[in-house]
């Protein structure tokens, strides 16, 4: 019997591994939150947020009101299925292509809405996506930014 000494970070790998499983899966099922950030220049609201690994399809952005909402959904990579009847070698191959060692990537979705604190002008709103980064810019309503209260 060999005596394997053990790395001090064992302990935290461990530790690790099973808050991910006991939290991570759970968080990449869905109700994940969106990271995003929203600056306010001048004469608009721009809201950046980022969503790597979704495609352009997978997002929708809403305005109601003063609040954006923004969304995403992934559905999961579809796993082939041997057809029955396929050969011995076939089956083992495909067996292969499914197995993972570590598998972090789940579908689901990921929400966020924002307030922001004035009005905007719905119809001036722009949204790009590019290289899984979301950017929404929002042009402030035209109008009166502040009013005088008269005093009785």
């Amino acid at each position: 019997m060999t005596d394997r000494r053990r790395s001090p970070f064992d302990e935290f790998e461990q530790l690790f591994e099973r808050l991910n499983r006991e939290f991570g899966e759970e968080l990449g099922r869905g109700g994940g939150r969106i990271a995003v950030d929203v600056e306010e220049t001048d004469d608009s609201y721009v809201v950046t947020a980022d969503l790597p690994g979704f495609e352009k399809e997978d997002v929708d952005v809403e305005l109601h009101d003063e609040t954006l909402h923004i969304s995403a959904e992934r559905e999961a990579e579809r796993e082939e299925e041997v057809e029955p009847g396929a050969s011995e070698e076939a089956a083992e191959e495909e067996e292969e292509t499914q197995r993972y060692l570590v598998r972090e990537r789940h579908a689901g979705a990921v929400s966020r809405a924002i307030t922001l604190p004035e009005t905007v002008d719905e119809e001036g709103v722009t949204a790009t996506f590019e290289n899984g980064v979301l950017r929404v810019e929002l042009p402030k309503a035209a109008g009166e930014k502040s009013s005088s209260i008269e005093i009785q």
